[in-house]
């Protein structure tokens, strides 16, 4: 891949590592999750709407569109959106982002059943065998990164839910690459997300109260670095590299998640994170080293251009 396609990668992996330090910072403000992942995702939609408005593009009228828009508002946000925010309160940031960590083996092993360029091969099979170890680890252990208020075990069920649907839905993209506009995409990703949380809150939390100055600093800060910019810069990654080489996106995340939550929330680095942790991020280097290696003997299709 060409340097700016790693740079792209980077920025999107700090956005989405520090947003959950940030969001853990959140819930102590007494936030109430759900809310959050809705205000998050109402402001990101408005962001989002002036880009497109301001580009001269045009959301489409087209159904397929809009259904694929659905697709991805619902698989690559609202669920995973809800679900990760929902493990945090259960977990470290170390910990749910140890397990984010996942979506590039995850999204090999889908994309070999879908995707006829990226099979499941050998050394994915070791990396996936591999993370899967570092997972059992994790959850035997017990440790959550909390202490003894933590629920790893339901806090990696939450996890795990979002980390397949995000794999799911890089794979569905890739799928449609050629037919859709990045910023567009993730627009309609951010406006059909946004009705499908609301509905949420209003249902399990009702309408949220008033925040302190505090929170919505909190708030803007997990939807514009933390989710905005990072989604932008996936999608425009999933243009010009295969969709398990844009999953890597999440590789140095649960890094910068751990490193920033033991610095700004004074989270614990336990051994069975620690182990654990070192498994699951030894896979994911497998599979990276091993698509390497079979890039340069079988030669990838040129990505498009820009």
């Amino acid at each position: 891949m060409h340097a700016r396609t790693w740079i792209a990668i980077g920025i999107a992996a700090f956005g989405w590592g520090t947003s959950s330090p940030a969001t853990r910072a959140a819930l102590a403000a007494e936030i109430p999750p759900v809310g959050l992942v809705a205000w998050r995702t109402l402001i990101g939609a408005v962001i989002l709407a002036v880009l497109i408005g301001a580009t001269g593009r045009r959301y489409p009228r087209e159904r397929a569109a809009w259904s694929m828009g659905a697709v991805m508002g619902f698989a690559n946000l609202a669920l995973p959106f809800v679900t990760l925010v929902l493990a945090l309160q259960f977990a470290s940031s170390g910990f749910v982002g140890l397990l984010i960590a996942l979506v590039p083996l995850v999204t090999a092993v889908l994309a070999h059943y879908v995707l006829p360029g990226e099979p499941l091969y050998r050394g994915k099979v070791v990396g996936l065998s591999v993370a899967l170890g570092g997972v059992a680890v994790l959850l035997l252990s017990g440790d959550s990164g909390l202490g003894a208020v933590g629920r790893p075990l339901l806090a990696a069920s939450l996890a795990l839910i979002g980390v397949l649907a995000i794999a799911f839905s890089g794979v569905y993209a890739k799928q449609r690459h050629a037919h859709y506009d990045p910023l567009v995409l993730t627009g309609m990703q951010f406006i059909v997300g946004f009705v499908l949380i609301f509905c949420w809150m209003l249902i399990v939390e009702g309408m949220p109260g008033a925040f302190s100055a505090w929170g919505w600093f909190l708030i803007l800060y997990v939807t514009v670095p933390g989710s905005v910019v990072p989604f932008l810069l996936y999608y425009w990654v999933l243009k010009h590299a295969t969709a398990t080489k844009a999953s890597l996106t999440a590789y140095v995340v649960p890094l910068i998640a751990l490193v920033s939550g033991i610095v700004a929330l004074d989270e614990q680095l336990e051994l069975g994170i620690a182990v654990g942790g070192v498994l699951i991020l030894a896979g994911v280097l497998i599979i990276d080293r091993n698509d390497r290696r079979r890039a340069q003997e079988v030669p990838e299709a040129a990505p498009a251009s820009g």
